[in-house]
């Protein structure tokens, strides 16, 4: 009987470089509007600051990049994987500025996934942001999250002095997602021929749109449901030609593997 390694999930997290041009990306102006969204909790601002380095820092290109960075100084990895080639394969997204942030049921994602849409609007690395989520009942949470959260004046007022983008549209794709918009979806409507603006406003355009994917487990296992198993399918989809994804999730596990792409 073959002896299976046991790995500590902590091990396998793949550690965004802080070690950034500070000049293409000031995080420390956002500091007081991270204290206002995420109050004592922590863990929610050191999410959304990898989240925003990974993307936005210029150090990365696609999910490979932060993959080869940390195989090289994490031992735990290479008993994983025992060359960086056979990593490689088994990721889902390697050719995108892909990654999974792992946070339990319960821990507040929707403010992540806020503070990180917000941030990046703001410092115009994307137009417009789409939240992706498996149900109606997900998406209502999100979208009354979200209206709260823009509306909020001590949020307002933190966001920094000299940046011309205050306040995101929260919207659905029930009408075209403009520019400065954050538009809540659930994955089904995403492949509807009538209702859903998606395809309009996504075609030959993809590239500056942030996707957030919310409990984004679903994408990768099995599912009963024909929606659900499309969803890779719609983030590779090269009409779209997505570039910026993150997926949320407290169960980042395929089978009982757990995910190789998690940064937080």
């Amino acid at each position: 009987m073959e002896n299976k390694i046991v790995f500590n999930q902590k091990d396998l997290i793949l550690k965004v470089n802080e070690n950034y041009d500070r000049s293409k990306l000031d995080l420390g102006k956002w500091e007081r509007f991270l204290d206002v969204l995420c109050g004592d909790r922590v863990y929610q601002k050191e999410a959304i600051k990898s989240s925003v380095i990974y993307l936005a820092s210029g150090m990365y290109n696609s999910l490979v990049d932060i993959v080869e960075e940390n195989y090289k100084s994490n031992p735990e990895m290479m008993k994983k994987y025992l060359r960086l080639d056979d990593y490689k394969r088994s990721l889902q997204i390697k050719d995108k500025l892909f990654a999974n942030i792992d946070l339990a049921t319960g821990t507040g994602k929707s403010y992540v996934i806020y503070g990180i849409a917000q941030i990046l609007l703001a410092e115009r690395l994307v137009k417009r942001v789409l939240v992706l989520c498996p149900s109606l009942t997900i998406e209502k949470g999100l979208t009354e999250k979200f209206v709260g959260l823009v509306s909020d004046p001590d949020l307002r007022n933190a966001i920094p002095e000299k940046i011309d983008f205050i306040a995101p549209r929260i919207t659905s794709a029930d009408s075209t997602i403009i520019e400065g918009d954050i538009c809540v979806e659930n994955i089904h409507a995403v492949y509807e021929t009538t209702g859903s603006s998606i395809k309009d406003s996504f075609k030959n355009g993809g590239e500056d749109t942030l996707i957030l994917s919310d409990e984004s487990h679903h994408i990768f296992n099995n599912s009963n449901e024909k929606d659900i198993r499309k969803w890779k399918d719609f983030l590779l989809n090269k009409d779209y030609n997505f570039k910026y994804m993150l997926g949320f999730t407290g169960t980042a596990y395929i089978d009982d593997e757990y995910f190789n792409d998690v940064i937080y």
